[in-house]
């Protein structure tokens, strides 16, 4: 296990809990977009805790503390991540996962063994485009498939989408949304240009979107899904 953060205190990450959250690293994705550029790449991360040290964390704060995030990078990469899992919920936390979908045999095996509580999943754009910027590895069904298992799933779910030129446009979040047609909450993000993995990318393009175009492109999702919000 290769824990490139910790954050200690979040009333944001975790739907309607006070949460820490554990930033795992590395990540089988290379978005441009990405904004924990520090945690694609095991090898940049150092290691500054063991789990046991985060588990006697846990432990010392569960008065104050009633969630744990488990965030990246990309968690589901992680060996012990199903481990890891278990013993939080052995601690007395509800879990909740970032993902990116592209594992979704894990995801499955979280759920069934009522190891997460609630999970988000990145969409980066419409799964058949996600060669070769995204990833190199085309398979667009394990994407779909992981979809398809959390929205089959009884936990809470969030889907969401970080609003980006060129990768999201009008007719990709209609392609995304007929997808994921009949989701609880559908959740758009607006891009913020600092800090991230592939800045040259976007040299020549205007990537971001305001908020009038966010609100159009909320029109577009909202008949869909059962809730689309924006999340600033």
């Amino acid at each position: 296990m290769v824990f490139g953060g910790l954050l200690k205190n979040s009333f944001v990450d975790f739907p309607g809990r006070v949460s820490c959250v554990l930033f795992l690293a590395g990540c089988n994705f290379r978005c441009p977009f990405c904004h924990n550029p520090e945690l694609v790449k095991r090898d940049r991360c150092s290691s500054y805790f063991d789990v046991q040290e985060v588990y006697r964390f846990l432990e010392r704060r569960k008065e104050f503390l009633y969630g744990v995030v488990i965030s990246g990078g990309e968690p589901t990469i992680q060996e012990d991540l199903i481990d890891l899992c278990k013993e939080i919920k052995k601690i007395g936390y509800s879990v909740k996962l970032d993902t990116n979908g592209s594992r979704p045999k894990i995801i499955r095996t979280l759920i069934d063994e009522g190891y997460v509580d609630y999970i988000a999943m990145d969409i980066k754009t419409d799964p058949f485009r996600y060669f070769p910027f995204i990833t190199t590895d085309p398979n667009t069904d394990k994407i779909i498939s992981s979809i398809n298992i959390i929205m089959e799933s009884t936990i809470t779910y969030e889907l969401r989408t970080t609003c980006v030129r060129p990768f999201v446009d009008v007719y990709t979040i209609g392609k995304i949304a007929s997808i994921i047609e009949g989701a609880m909450l559908y959740v758009l993000q607006p891009f913020h240009n600092t800090r991230i993995l592939q800045p040259e990318f976007f040299n020549k393009i205007n990537p971001g979107y305001g908020d009038a175009e966010l609100v159009c492109l909320q029109l577009i999702a909202e008949p869909w899904v059962k809730k689309c919000i924006i999340r600033t």
